[in-house]
């Protein structure tokens, strides 16, 4: 697609990095990401050339399970359109209720700490937490560098769904519940090994996991004090997927019950597999269902099991659906409600539904507060909210906690959070090599001179501890704390000394379209009066 400027736009349909295709033409249809010319004997390599012989394997990014991926969609309105106050005097929250003057309204001073729940809260260092890393090969591959990393850094760290079901070790009953889950155990225990009081790690359960009994298992083994129901999130309204290259495989986890795709049963998928036009099954959950009535009963049986806090963790779905989240986490005392919008996705979502389904996070979180806000007209609790879809840096997780203030205590991240432990990871791995990219070698050849936070965490773990240290989790913990260091400068500048004191008065709308969607002034009328009060005394 050309715009005006003679730039080709490669997000038209029919070509993307994400799915490895490109237009051969520099001409395309807008609507359909067709070349303007297409021509018998093209080489390739657009969308609908690759699907020809490749078939279903182009719903989804790949390398299936070697990247994270993010619909890059470009919405009418996001976060971007939002910009952070600035104040020249005054200062709210300093510690022990201060004196706000030039000695004592320092940027190190203000608090980035934030707590969640009804009534028996959990502190975090920084009001941000992972989104939730389940049964990904990236997660499973990645996961005591992400886990270790979220320990140390005090933030919460979500354990997604499905990690119990697809476990090669899984033991189950006669009834098919989980006596034995190896993977889960790993992931419980490597979090809980560096906890440090700030944060925790939480287990998210979808519809195969409540079949399985996970809730039971990890209650009982573990001790575990947080569950998360799931309604679904970013752009998975169809549950979440994996791939599987073993014909076995895909049976086992037929036999569990799970749906898998193209059938591994099936005579004709299996001969296909054998003569490699088939290079692998698709692992799919079931879609959930949701009532009223089944949701209250199913928060009173967890209850009923000993967890002390449930959370909800619920996607782009209409605003019929957000509003049934609010309503209902309010008459069942869920601890936190986590809203993630569209696009969004790790790596195992359908790429056109992350680029197409759903309402976009901006949308989304305007509206959670505009329901939250009805909710709490009427005297009713609203639950602590999160706000989820797309966010990377501190002004992104300043500005979401304002737009939601008072009901917004963190931001959950996806990509953002697994990036570091990866990157880190792989400098360890390249440090073994001798083979460090220009871009890290600039700094030094050891942790010690790479990591600018790598002291620290040795002075957190100790000098023999810090040996056992995984470097992604020590690159987690060096972007949380560029996350801290940045949020605190910008709260400073907005004259807000810790996180509860944050409100909406500290965004203004960049263009009026936004002011509409999101209910903050357009920047020409904010403080307007007070402005001309000034010039007219």
């Amino acid at each position: 697609m050309i715009k005006g400027d003679g730039v080709v736009n490669l997000k038209a349909p029919n070509s993307n990095d994400a799915t490895g295709t490109v237009n051969r033409s520099r001409n395309v249809v807008p609507s359909s990401g067709i070349c303007s010319r297409c021509v018998d004997g093209c080489r390739g390599n657009c969308e609908i050339f690759k699907a020809t012989f490749r078939g279903r394997e182009l719903i989804y990014p790949g390398p299936f399970g070697d990247i994270t991926a993010g619909g890059d969609k470009d919405y009418p309105v996001d976060y971007s359109h939002l910009n952070i106050q600035g104040y020249a005097m005054g200062g709210k929250g300093l510690p022990n209720g201060a004196e706000a003057n030039s000695d004592n309204a320092l940027f190190p001073k203000v608090s980035t700490e934030t707590s969640y729940g009804w009534d028996k809260k959990v502190k975090m260092s920084v009001p941000i937490f992972t989104g939730a890393l389940g049964s990904t090969e990236i997660a499973r591959k990645n996961w005591e560098h992400f886990a270790i990393g979220a320990a140390i850094s005090g933030i919460t760290i979500v354990c997604g769904e499905n990690v119990c079901g697809i476990d090669p070790k899984l033991v189950l009953d006669k009834n098919n519940r989980v006596v034995e889950a190896p993977d889960m155990d790993r992931r419980i225990e490597s979090y809980k090994r560096y906890h440090r009081g700030m944060g925790e790690i939480l287990i998210q359960m979808n519809v195969e996991d409540t079949r399985l009994g996970v809730a039971e298992y990890i209650i009982n083994k573990h001790g575990i004090d947080t569950i998360e129901l799931k309604w679904g999130q970013g752009a998975k309204c169809i549950g979440g997927e994996i791939k599987v290259q073993s014909l076995e495989r895909a049976l086992e986890l037929q036999r569990r019950g799970y749906i898998v795709t193209p059938d591994p049963s099936n005579p004709v998928n299996q001969a296909a597999f054998q003569h490699g036009a088939i290079k692998e099954f698709e692992r799919h959950s079931r879609l959930g269902f949701v009532s009223e009535e089944g949701f209250l009963a199913e928060v009173q049986r967890l209850r009923d099991l000993g967890y002390r806090r449930i959370t909800l963790k619920t996607g782009a779905y209409s605003l019929k659906e957000l509003a049934m989240a609010l309503k209902w986490s309010s008459e069942a005392k869920i601890d936190l409600v986590t809203i993630d919008g569209a696009s969004g996705g790790t790596g195992m979502s359908p790429w056109r539904m992350m680029e197409e389904w759903g309402v976009p996070s901006l949308y989304l979180h305007a509206a959670a507060y505009q329901f939250a806000s009805v909710l709490h007209a009427k005297g009713e609790r609203v639950p602590d909210l999160a706000f989820a879809g797309g966010f990377s840096s501190e002004d992104g997780v300043f500005k979401a906690l304002a737009l939601g203030a008072p009901f917004a205590k963190a931001v959950c991240m996806g990509r953002a959070l697994m990036i570091p432990g990866m990157v880190g990871k792989n400098i360890e791995q390249w440090m073994k090599d001798n083979d460090l990219p220009k871009t890290v070698s600039a700094y030094g050849s050891t942790p010690e001179e790479i990591f600018v936070c790598y002291e620290a965490v040795k002075n957190l773990v100790g000098s023999e501890e810090i040996k056992k240290i995984p470097l992604g989790a020590i690159g987690i913990y060096s972007y949380v704390d560029k996350i801290k260091v940045g949020l605190q400068q910008l709260m400073a500048g907005a004259r807000c000394f810790n996180v509860d004191v944050i409100t909406r008065n500290e965004l203004m709308s960049l263009t009026e379209e936004c002011a509409k969607v999101m209910g903050i002034p357009y920047l020409m009328d904010c403080y307007l009066d007070e402005a001309m009060q000034i010039l007219n005394k």
